[in-house]
């Protein structure tokens, strides 16, 4: 088939709320069905496996060793916090009746 109905391509103008002139319609007509046959080709690739998916690299993420360091005081903990009571921060209250 080399061209979609004309039908089909005033359902698709209809959808993305757009008016086409006669000129358009024949214009499209054959752009969409030569899109829709490339969209055809792609669904026939065939799917990835686990085989087909490699890295070109074998080395392994470098991360930091996790090391216990000191606590830090409630009086450091909380020296930028815009309101404290104590050594608790104050937040302002986010429940909705």
């Amino acid at each position: 088939m080399d061209k979609l109905s004309r039908e089909e391509i005033l359902h698709v103008a209809h959808l993305a709320r757009i008016s086409l002139t006669e000129e358009e319609i024949e214009k499209f007509r054959v752009q969409l069905k030569v899109l829709m046959d490339d969209i055809d080709k792609i669904k026939d690739v065939k799917d990835f496996d686990d085989e087909m998916m490699y890295t070109p690299i074998e080395e392994n993420a470098r991360l930091r060793d996790d090391v216990v360091g000191d606590m830090l005081s409630a009086k450091v903990a909380t020296i930028n916090a815009p309101k404290k009571n104590g050594s608790f921060i104050e937040v302002p209250v986010m429940i909705n009746e």
